[in-house]
C-alpha cells in the first residue's frame, strides 16, 4: 500500500471533524515530508513588512536560479478567521505551499494577516488586498513578475481572496486557487460572529454574488471529507457560475482528504490535487520553471 492510500485510511477514520486534535493529526502525517523539503529550501527573504500592522508580514520562497522574472503565487493560510501563521523555521506549514510553488518556478509568497477578535471583517480581505499591492511595487527586486500574480487559499484564507475579490474587482491578479472556503450560500456558525459580526450582517458582508460574476480565472476544491457546509459551498458556487457564465471553469474533489489534509499534503507524493492546480495555473500564466 502506498503512503498516499495509508493515509487516505487514516483520514477517513477521522470523519469530517474540525478541532485542534485532528489538525494536529493531519500535521503529524505530513510532517517528515514538509520538513524535508523545508531543511532544503530556506527563505529567500523573512518577514518582510507589506503594511503597518505586525502581522503585516510575508515571507518569499525563491524558484531555481535562471527563472527569473517569475510568477507569483501568494498563499493565504486557514485558521477559522482566528488564528493561523505562515509558518517558516521550524514549522514547515503554510510556509511548504510556498516552497512548493518555488519548486514549480514560481516565486512563492507566504502571508500573515490580521486576526479576529481584535481585527474583524474585512480586515483579512483588506490584507490580500495590501499584499497584491506590495507585490506589485516590491516583486520585481525579488525576481517576481509582477504582471503574473495569482492567489491560493485554504479555508478562512480562501474566504479572505473571496472577499478581496469583491472590494477590488480590478485587483492586478491572474487567476485564484480557493480551497474549501466560505463564499456565502449557506449560514455562517457562531464562532463567525467573531469575525463578521452580527449574523444580520452576513449577506451583505460575504462575497457570493462578486464570486459569482467575476470573470476572473478560478480554480475551485473541497475535500471528500470537508464538513458539509465547505462541500455545499463550494459545489454551489460551480453550479451558480454555470448558471450565469455557461461554464463552471475548473474544479476538484480531493478524494480522501479532510478539511486540514486538503491544504497540509500540498507539495507531498500524493501530487494529484497538485497536478491539478499546476495545470490550471500553466493555462493562465504560460509556460514557467
Amino acid at each position: 500500500m502506498t503512503a498516499a492510500a495509508e493515509h487516505a485510511d487514516t483520514l477517513a477514520a477521522m470523519g469530517q471533524r474540525l478541532g485542534p486534535d485532528v489538525l494536529a493529526a493531519v500535521h503529524d502525517l505530513y510532517r517528515a515530508e514538509q520538513q524535508s523539503h523545508a531543511s532544503g529550501q530556506p527563505a529567500l527573504a523573512a518577514d518582510l513588512a507589506y503594511g503597518p500592522h505586525p502581522r503585516h508580514r510575508l515571507d518569499l520562497y525563491a524558484p531555481p536560479a535562471g527563472t527569473t522574472p517569475a510568477p507569483v503565487l501568494v498563499w493565504v493560510h486557514g485558521g477559522g478567521f482566528l488564528r493561523g501563521d505562515k509558518g517558516g523555521g521550524d514549522n514547515p506549514f503554510n510556509a511548504h505551499a510556498a516552497r512548493w510553488a518555488a519548486r514549480q518556478g514560481m516565486l512563492g509568497a507566504a502571508i500573515n494577516y490580521r486576526l479576529a477578535p481584535d481585527d474583524t471583517w474585512p480586515a483579512g480581505a483588506q490584507d490580500v488586498v495590501a499584499t497584491v499591492e506590495w507585490l506589485c511595487t516590491q516583486v520585481a527586486a525579488h525576481g517576481g513578475d509582477p504582471a503574473r500574480i495569482v492567489l491560493m487559499g485554504t479555508s478562512a484564507g480562501a474566504t479572505h481572496i473571496a472577499d478581496a475579490l469583491r472590494l477590488r474587482p480590478d485587483l492586478p491578479v491572474r487567476a485564484a486557487v480557493l480551497l474549501s472556503g466560505l463564499y456565502g450560500f449557506s449560514p455562517l456558525e457562531e464562532r463567525d460572529t467573531l469575525y463578521y459580526g452580527p449574523a444580520q450582517f452576513y449577506p451583505e458582508r460575504m462575497p457570493r454574488e462578486a464570486l459569482v460574476a467575476t470573470v476572473l480565472p478560478l480554480f475551485l476544491a473541497c475535500a471528500q471529507h470537508d464538513p458539509p457546509r465547505f462541500q455545499h459551498e463550494t459545489l454551489a458556487l460551480l453550479d451558480a457560475r454555470v448558471t450565469r457564465h455557461g461554464t463552471m471553469g475548473r474544479g476538484h474533489i480531493a478524494a480522501g482528504h479532510n478539511h486540514f489534509s486538503m491544504a497540509y499534503h500540498l507539495g507531498t507524493a500524493d501530487t494529484r490535487l497538485a497536478d491539478e492546480v499546476l495545470s490550471f495555473l500553466h493555462e493562465q500564466l504560460g509556460e514557467f520553471a
